[in-house]
């Protein structure tokens, strides 16, 4: 279970986001597949990687892409701010869950604990969390609204599928851990049973578990042909000249 919210009062927020949560600009579909269309044409092996992501929205929105640290504030428009995130998936218009690699939450560093395998499964999850939102608390102390956009890209990228959530907190109470056979640490919900959270202690990569909504944008591209880097090369006039040696080994 996410983060509780508090109560709605009158007129203490003016500022309104750029568009509704996950309602795209009518324009976006056609500019994201302009994109798209664009790497396919010009990168031999079709793949858009988590930065090319963090530029192609910030493009489409007309935002400022500024990566952080913390990789939940990459993209800014006035007082919004997204994390940006890619998953593989070979069918990202029906797809219902997802994993999205959110950090490295390490209580080694935040707490000093050692030894962190032998610990207590809950009192290590309930750190975990904690670190997380301590992350998320800092980056809305600038912010007004805190959201995360995610690509879900099939096998050729023909095929995507974009959609957004608010970033939260979560409660630690509301989760129950323990380790799986590969020595990774999961965390579950008490509610439902449903696995929410994974945690590799090796490395301390963080990753929850997303439910996809069904209302989501999806569009499919026409595979463009490769441009032939030779003809780029003679289209912007190159000369061997452009090519300066600056030191030999």
């Amino acid at each position: 279970m996410a983060e509780r919210k508090g109560p709605r009062l009158r007129t203490v927020e003016k500022y309104k986001p750029p568009y509704p949560l996950n309602r795209f600009t009518a324009d976006f579909p056609l500019r994201l597949g302009k994109e798209i269309i664009f790497y396919l044409a010009t990168r031999i092996t079709p793949r858009i990687e988590g930065s090319d992501w963090e530029e192609i929205f910030a493009r489409i929105i007309d935002a400022k892409w500024k990566p952080s640290n913390v990789g939940l504030d990459d993209i800014v428009l006035q007082q919004t701010a997204w994390g940006a995130k890619t998953v593989k998936n070979p069918k990202p218009t029906t797809v219902k869950k997802i994993r999205l690699i959110s950090g490295r939450n390490s209580p080694v560093y935040s707490y000093g604990d050692q030894k962190v395998t032998q610990r207590d499964e809950n009192e290590l999850g309930q750190k975990i969390l904690e670190i997380w939102n301590e992350r998320v608390s800092a980056v809305k102390k600038q912010f007004k609204h805190l959201r995360t956009v995610v690509l879900i890209k099939g096998e050729d990228l023909r095929e995507v599928a974009v959609y957004e959530f608010d970033t939260v907190r979560y409660l630690p109470e509301d989760y129950w851990w323990q380790w799986n056979d590969r020595k990774n640490l999961e965390g579950y919900s008490k509610t439902s049973d449903e696995h929410v959270f994974t945690w590799q202690p090796h490395g301390s990569q963080f990753t929850i578990v997303e439910n996809v909504p069904e209302k989501r944008l999806a569009i499919r591209v026409k595979k463009p042909p490769i441009v032939n880097s030779t003809k780029v090369l003679e289209g912007i006039n190159f000369d061997e000249s452009w090519v300066e040696v600056i030191s030999k080994p």
